[in-house]
């Protein structure tokens, strides 16, 4: 099992892994907002990214406005920075957005520790089942990706689950 932990594993990873490494070490990103727990997370980790996907770091905030605060200083001269507030799983939600070429990101905060949330989660998950099916399931995924499933329902649809992909998903037994 890999140690998502941190980002070692990516060193010895295919190319957009070792891109990734590279721009986010380079840009000490993760290192710049150690104090809010970040986890590289999301689909390049996993190995099931698309042309689009982007980076995907999230983070645990105990307080809200100095996590808003330190994403503005750190990141706000980044191209295309934005950030918003919305409430996702019935909890308050920062997300900030930026490019550094040739990625996008996309930086999650909620009052929860990151592997406690649902991002994380399902990660390992999606992994794990990877991990247990073919070249030819994974294969799949990223086609459903392509053609516009974002990654939980993909994954729902191939495991033939039923009903809310994200919640069925954290269900999941290998």
């Amino acid at each position: 099992m890999i140690d998502f932990t941190t980002i070692d594993y990516l060193k010895n990873g295919n190319g957009k892994q070792i891109q990734a490494y590279e721009v986010l070490t380079q840009h000490h990103i993760l290192s710049d907002i150690v104090e809010f727990e970040p986890l590289f997370a999301g689909t390049i980790p996993i190995a099931i990214d698309i042309e689009s996907s982007d980076l995907d770091i999230i983070c645990y905030w105990k307080n809200k406005t100095e996590f808003i605060k330190k994403l503005h200083v750190t990141f706000g001269n980044k191209d295309n920075y934005t950030i918003r507030e919305t409430v996702i799983d019935n909890r308050e939600s920062i997300i900030a957005s930026f490019k550094i070429d040739p990625f996008e990101f996309e930086i999650f905060g909620q009052n929860l520790p990151t592997k406690e949330q649902n991002a994380y989660r399902h990660m390992v998950i999606e992994h794990e089942i990877l991990q247990s099916k073919d070249e030819n399931f994974r294969s799949e995924i990223i086609k459903l990706k392509q053609k516009g499933y974002k990654t939980e329902p993909a994954f729902a649809f191939l495991l033939g689950l039923n009903g809310d992909p994200y919640a069925e998903l954290l269900k999941y037994k290998i």
